[in-house]
């Protein structure tokens, strides 16, 4: 068990702890990462100033359209006009309501750049995704993240999704908010963050009730695969297992419920 809430970071010991994927086909391309599709995610990323130019539907009309091309003109965007044809396959047809934003690549963070921009806050609070590869799952998690003043965002390079035009429209721009960090190996990364006193829990069938949990202090929360959960290396590296518990049927939650409600419990604890 953790030591009291009242006894300092350097002071404590630490315990010795031991749905199927979507097809990579369904994941959008890499040529298609420099778009932002829909009403709100355009929004953000035109106020974020990543707006290159604006394509809008040319028969599309509405309050919402009004305040884009406002936002545009301001953030000095060129605005071109196309057929519903010309968007959809932009966009390989996905729903882009209408309206397609290229941009500026998205720059992800190193680890210790995430680091360096949080150093200064009290009780960090960082979210490690082990291999998330629905990239509606990544933006719903980054909407939540958002939503409870999650500090970052940890997510491998290899053999996950990363910041795809799925992700921003499902995240409604919330990954404009978020900081992600993008790393190379998710077991040294952990390794790197003990170092800087963050408490590491990892998330499994076994462990403690997610009602039990002391998330005092500065915490990273690692939420596995959606269909193999954690990888085993990893989970030896976790300071503490939090379980879930499940009384049905289903033995799983979805990865992005799942790190929804852990999320919020953080929140609600905290608060």
């Amino acid at each position: 068990m953790r030591k009291p809430q009242n006894k300092r970071k350097s002071e404590r010991q630490r315990p010795k702890f031991d749905k199927k994927h979507q097809q990579e086909a369904d994941v959008p391309t890499p040529e298609m990462d420099d778009v932002v599709l829909g009403k709100h995610a355009t929004i953000e990323a035109l106020q974020a100033n990543r707006g290159n130019k604006l394509f809008l539907q040319e028969d599309i009309k509405g309050n919402k359209i009004e305040e884009i091309k406002q936002l545009a003109q301001e953030k000095i965007v060129s605005i071109k006009w196309v057929p519903k044809s010309k968007l959809d396959e932009m966009v390989d047809g996905l729903n882009h309501q209408g309206i397609v934003l290229k941009i500026t690549p998205y720059e992800y963070l190193s680890l210790s750049e995430l680091l360096e921009k949080t150093k200064e806050k009290e009780n960090r609070f960082f979210l490690i995704l082990d291999s998330i590869m629905d990239p509606h799952n990544l933006g719903s998690i980054l909407r939540t993240a958002d939503a409870v003043n999650v500090d970052g965002v940890i997510i491998p390079k290899h053999r996950a999704v990363g910041v795809t035009p799925v992700v921003v429209k499902t995240s409604t721009g919330a990954v404009e908010h978020i900081p992600i960090s993008r790393v190379t190996n998710l077991s040294q990364t952990v390794k790197e963050l003990k170092k800087d006193n963050i408490w590491v829990f990892g998330t499994d069938m076994e462990g403690t009730d997610y009602t039990q949990w002391n998330v005092s202090g500065d915490i990273a929360l690692i939420i596995g695969n959606e269909g193999k959960g954690m990888g085993q290396a990893l989970k030896k590296e976790v300071d503490e297992m939090i379980t879930i518990p499940i009384e049905g049927h289903v033995q799983s939650l979805n990865a992005s419920v799942a790190a929804g409600l852990l999320m919020y419990e953080v929140y609600r604890k905290r608060r």
